[in-house]
């Protein structure tokens, strides 16, 4: 069986144009800022946005007051004293604008990062349906990071914070919620999640540049990576010269003399769609290509010459916006929210135009998000009630894609190099104050044991220090078992990327491992039983990072000596004591001389050891155990957690 296909799928299936903007200018508030937020407890928390420079900064929450000026490029950024659990509060922002955040509560925030197993959604997971019926938790709050790849590191996030609820869960991580869950349960404060994971991913994508140059592995990369920042600067304005010839020889909206985004465009002969809808709903049939939008709004007087946000929704694929004829705003992602300023200058009393040329190039095809999205409001101001655009749009169809030449394209659409993940979708996270991380990843890295071992621990010290929380606790998720059982012992390379990651749990007292060799499948890479993986990172979290007096490992082999022909092991985190589960003999253990030729052992518990032998190996040197892409093994604690994984040769 091969692995690869497994780990493709996930971002074939997403490729984001490299440096997909948000909006055309920085907010006031980071939009991590947003009603129903966890803020981290107990620590100074950083808010932080944009706004002109020199402009005065005032940020309070529950009494507590930061005041900051913006700086010369116009970033500001204020610390919150510490403070106690507890919520909901109002957190407000005055300065140049006047921003209010409802429903704050002051917890406890986790990051949950990875690849496919921690993206995984609640959906999928064993009993779904009976799962997100009963996910009625309102102190647990939700964050989703936008898919994002970048060259550089970016200071723009998109999302929205949610309470936990049968209606907003469905599509979060599955481990990440079932971490949450516990946690929120025992210690009964607010837990703030915030899901940045991608399927098929590496983890030195999720590392920072800075750090993957100090490992010679990935200074070539790293090289290359300022190679190609240089030539994507140079080639930016070409890029965007390009496209638009593109769209004036293949448009006829846009060619020459026609522009259809400007108001005196008529629309006689358009036809209408209610939107939000894909069009292959609304009228067009499976047509994929270029599709002008155009809509009508009367402004009320006291609207004019006010900035605007002009909400949308996601747009399959392509798009780009006007306001009276202005540009206001333009995306080449899929399935994002597109959220625009429109300038005051261009705000009228009465009618206004908004009109919209997209492009798609497969699939769904349109505005296909919910009526709420469509809307315009004035920027920082709540009371005033949102203009709704959803509704009838006049349309027409231009060009069929097949008429069409192709695209000019970016370059770099997937993840997998390093630092592009960091880039995209960690870095517009920091400065923020959380309590630690939760981390699932390495089945795309399982070729390179030996490298992990320096790798994630390098990944690890390099998120703690950009966060500037101090050593902050992060747990590992270790491979499940996968693929063939295995007939004889083996040396293979999923077993070698479960030692390292063991190696750095065991080499770092802020680092625990999630032992899940259990709970995989043999012939899916994805485990269903998500619950367990969240269960027992909790544990892992409640024992070490809040000192709860409770087991939370399973046995980790600590010594061995050869006693005979036989190799008696000790192990830490042995509970209540060592079983075997199932009843029965032993499962798993392998024993060798010093040929290394391996074969299987009789293993049994005498008290909180275990003694292994075999009548095949006279002068054993070394046991394995679970040695193998996917283990027959039963090795557990009384508290059911299984044994990690181990080997007494290195």
């Amino acid at each position: 069986m091969k692995i690869i296909p497994f780990l493709l799928i996930p971002y074939l299936l997403f490729t984001p144009w490299t440096n997909a903007q948000d909006a055309t200018e920085k907010p006031f508030l980071h939009r991590l800022f947003t009603d129903n937020m966890v803020l981290q407890r107990e620590i100074a928390t950083p808010v932080w946005g944009w706004t002109k420079a020199g402009t005065r900064i005032s940020v309070s929450l529950n009494g507590k007051e930061a005041k900051t000026k913006a700086d010369a490029n116009g970033k500001w950024i204020a610390k919150l004293p510490a403070q106690p659990a507890g919520g909901p509060y109002e957190l407000k922002v005055s300065g140049q604008q006047e921003v209010t955040l409802v429903n704050v509560m002051l917890g406890d925030v986790w990051i949950c990062s990875g690849q496919s197993n921690m993206e995984w959604s609640m959906r999928g997971t064993n009993n779904s349906k009976e799962e997100i019926a009963a996910a009625n938790h309102p102190n647990i709050r939700l964050y989703t990071v936008a898919k994002k790849i970048s060259l550089e590191p970016q200071e723009q996030v998109s999302g929205q914070w949610q309470v936990c609820s049968p209606q907003t869960i469905g599509g979060f991580s599955a481990v990440g919620f079932f971490f949450g869950r516990k946690l929120q349960k025992d210690l009964n404060v607010s837990i703030g999640l915030i899901n940045s994971s991608w399927g098929g991913t590496i983890c030195e994508a999720w590392a920072s540049a800075e750090a993957l140059n100090e490992l010679d592995d990935f200074k070539p990369a790293i090289v290359r990576l300022k190679e190609m920042i240089a030539e994507q600067n140079d080639k930016k304005k070409t890029l965007e010269k390009k496209m638009q010839k593109w769209w004036m020889k293949n448009d006829p909206g846009s060619a020459k003399g026609a522009a259809w985004e400007k108001t005196e465009t008529s629309t006689k002969d358009w036809k209408t769609m209610g939107l939000p809808k894909g069009w292959e709903q609304g009228g067009l049939g499976n047509f994929d290509g270029i599709v002008w939008f155009r809509k009508e709004v009367t402004i009320p007087e006291d609207w004019a010459g006010k900035d605007l946000t002009l909400g949308l929704g996601p747009i399959d694929d392509r798009d780009t916006t006007w306001f009276n004829g202005v540009e206001v705003g333009k995306m080449n992602i899929w399935n994002k929210a597109r959220s625009y300023k429109v300038p005051g200058k261009v705000v009228k009393a009465g009618k206004n135009d908004i009109a919209i040329r997209v492009l798609d190039t497969g699939g769904g095809g349109g505005l296909y998000g919910q009526p709420e999205d469509l809307k315009l409001s004035v920027v920082g101001d709540k009371k005033s009630k949102p203009i709704s655009l959803a509704g009838d749009w006049n349309y027409k169809d231009t060009t069929p894609l097949a008429k069409t030449s192709p695209a000019p394209k970016r370059a770099g659409s997937n993840p997998n190099y390093p630092s592009y993940l960091f880039n995209g979708m960690i870095a517009p996270l920091i400065p923020s104050a959380i309590k630690g991380a939760i981390w699932y990843q390495g089945e795309s890295n399982a070729s390179s044991g030996l490298q992990y071992r320096t790798l994630l621990p390098t990944m690890i010290k390099d998120w703690r220090t950009r966060f500037g929380v101090g050593e902050f606790p992060f747990y590992v998720v270790q491979l499940a078992n996968f693929m063939r059982v295995e007939k004889q012992p083996t040396n293979p390379a999923w077993a070698h990327l479960r030692e390292a990651q063991l190696m750095t749990a065991l080499n770092d007292p802020n680092c625990g491992l999630a032992v899940i060799i259990d709970l995989g499948i043999a012939n899916d890479i994805h485990p269903r039983n998500k619950q367990d993986v969240g269960l027992r990172l909790a544990l892992s979290a409640l024992g070490q990072a809040y000192g709860k007096d409770i087991v939370y490992s399973g046995p980790t082999y600590k010594t061995m000596k050869v006693e005979g022909n036989a190799i008696r092991l000790t192990f830490d985190h042995v509970g209540g004591g060592l079983v075997a589960k199932g009843a029965g003999e032993l499962k798993g253990f392998a024993i060798a001389g010093a040929d290394k030729t391996f074969v299987w052992a009789d293993a049994t518990i005498d008290g909180n050891e275990v003694v292994v032998s075999s009548k095949e190996i006279e002068k054993p040197t070394m046991v394995r155990y679970a040695w193998a892409n996917n283990p027959v093994c039963n090795f557990y604690n009384k508290e059911g957690l299984p044994a990690s994984p181990f080997r007494t040769d290195k």
